[in-house]
């Protein structure tokens, strides 16, 4: 025989020896290769949901966040805004929000979870420009038929201060209203897909 007086058991030993070697070496290459695969914290930062405090917004004050590198506006409606939302509904090209633009929560003629404190996205919908808002009611370059909302100075599309677009606007759908939900009475927060239910 051919092996015989050969010790195997040094030849086993070494063959599991570069075997845990090998193991261990492709866990330290596979690590850090696997870990560059994942979003930077910048990154998974930019996506994280975030807190506002609407404690210190006066009524008819927008204050502006930004959530996933969007500018979000966070608007404190007064009751003569509310008044004036359902006067619009024959101008608008959704007035009851039938677009799957907003959470379930916010599917109301308000298209919000409280009537005064309205969030949305701050981008058009026809090229993705962030309107200005315009809360004046019938200003000069505007006309008399304007009572107050958010307009697109880059191609001239109305919405109210639902977010709600007007008809014959190049912007083809409301404004996104993004998910967000209250923590306290006044805290909400935003992008917390909790809010989606």
């Amino acid at each position: 025989m051919i092996n015989e007086g050969v010790d195997t058991s040094k030849r086993q030993f070494l063959t599991s020896a570069l075997t845990v070697v090998g193991a261990v070496g492709s866990g330290y290459l596979t690590v850090p290769f696997l870990a560059q695969m994942q979003p930077s914290t910048k990154a998974m930062a930019s996506g994280a949901p975030v807190t506002v405090d609407i404690s210190k917004i006066e009524p008819g004050q927008l204050i502006r966040v930004e959530w996933r590198g969007k500018p979000v506006w966070v608007l404190y409606r007064t009751p003569a805004i509310l008044e004036t939302l359902s006067s619009l509904d024959s101008q608008l090209s959704d007035p009851f929000s039938n677009e799957s633009q907003q959470p379930v929560q916010s599917k109301n003629s308000t298209r919000s979870i409280k009537p005064e404190i309205f969030v949305a996205v701050g981008l058009c919908t026809h090229l993705g420009c962030s309107p200005t808002f315009r809360p004046e009611i019938a200003p000069h370059d505007l006309g008399e038929k304007w009572k107050g909302g958010f307009f697109c100075p880059c191609h001239g599309s109305w919405f109210d201060l639902a977010g709600r677009v007007y008809q014959g606007v190049p912007a083809p759908s409301n404004l996104e209203i993004p998910p967000y939900r209250y923590i306290t009475d006044t805290q909400i927060i935003i992008g917390d897909t909790a809010a989606e239910v």
